[in-house]
């Protein structure tokens, strides 16, 4: 008797979603746009996966770097900093080789010890110290975001067979579907519920009733996927129930806030209904490093 894999049961509910969100849209023109976008998201990762391990970090490459061209297209930078830009996009697949060769110790120090040391002495080069201090710490935070952060849900595909029951797709299917829904969950619960502004002068739109709604939803969700898609025990599944939403709450208003203060709304025009990648994957970036660091503390081999 054929018996269907959790994995694809899940994509199938995502499509009946994601069809169920195109019949309303005939009725709701202000989702439309939403909605085709998703559709093409969805797609890109269904057929990542389909294609493997190197299918899942070609596409992470490619989003790292349409999401930092977009990063260093809004920040201030100075004409002397080109050979540093450059750098900056050469660190893209530099980063994602590390990940397809399978480097973890690598990785994790590679961006955080390694390239923070390097921008700057490449930065110092062009002899301008007026604005130094602050084009190290606008490229550095933007590589650490765009490439490094993200990097890790394509990490999840290294995976050993033997620590996960679906292996990395079935991880990497949890956290996408995780970190989407609880966006999903606190824009519901903020629009449904109201109240009190939770940071009025960063996000104007976000309650407090939202952002519980979502801690909330979002943690009953983990605590019905994570038995099903990965192998951890309850009490990091409770750990992640807890954190998974707060850190993709944080990772919203972070990038909220790095809108406002370069006086921008949305990162780009890439995606219809949603702005630009960086748009989309502002979650991504905490919930991304968070999830896998907790996986890997309690996997029982060491990565």
């Amino acid at each position: 008797m054929f018996t269907a894999s959790p994995l694809l049961i899940g994509f199938a509910s995502i499509l009946a979603l994601l069809i169920a969100g195109t019949i309303a849209s005939f009725w709701m023109a202000g989702i439309r746009a939403r909605v085709k976008t998703w559709w093409v998201i969805v797609v890109a990762l269904g057929a990542a996966m389909l294609a493997g391990r190197m299918g899942v970090i070609v596409l992470f490459a490619l989003i790292s770097f349409i999401a930092l061209r977009e990063y260093l297209s809004l920040v201030p930078t100075r004409r002397e900093d080109r050979p540093a830009l450059l750098l900056a996009y050469a660190l893209v697949p530099a980063s994602y080789l590390i990940v397809a060769l399978d480097w973890y110790g690598i990785y994790l120090v590679f961006v955080p010890v390694y390239v923070f040391l390097l921008m700057p002495a490449v930065l110092v080069l062009n002899g301008r110290t007026k604005g130094y201090l602050a084009a190290t710490g606008i490229l550095h935070w933007g590589i650490v975001i765009t490439v490094y952060n993200l990097g890790y849900g394509a990490l999840f595909m290294n995976t050993p067979p033997a620590e996960a029951p679906l292996g990395g797709a079935g991880l990497l299917f949890f956290l996408l579907v995780v970190t989407g829904l609880n966006d999903v969950f606190q824009y519901i619960a903020g629009r449904t519920i109201g109240g009190p502004k939770i940071l009025p002068s960063v996000s104007p739109n976000k309650t407090w009733a939202g952002f519980l709604g979502g801690v909330v939803l979002s943690g009953i969700l983990v605590c019905l996927l994570a038995p099903i898609f990965t192998p951890l025990p309850w009490r990091a599944i409770l750990i992640l129930a807890v954190l998974m939403p707060v850190a993709g709450f944080a990772g919203d208003v972070t990038m909220s806030a790095v809108k406002r203060d370069l006086g921008v709304k949305d990162a780009s025009k890439l995606l219809p209904g949603h702005g630009g990648a960086l748009d989309r994957l502002d979650s991504l970036t905490f919930t991304a490093p968070l999830t896998f660091h907790v996986f890997a503390f309690f996997s029982s081999v060491r990565f």
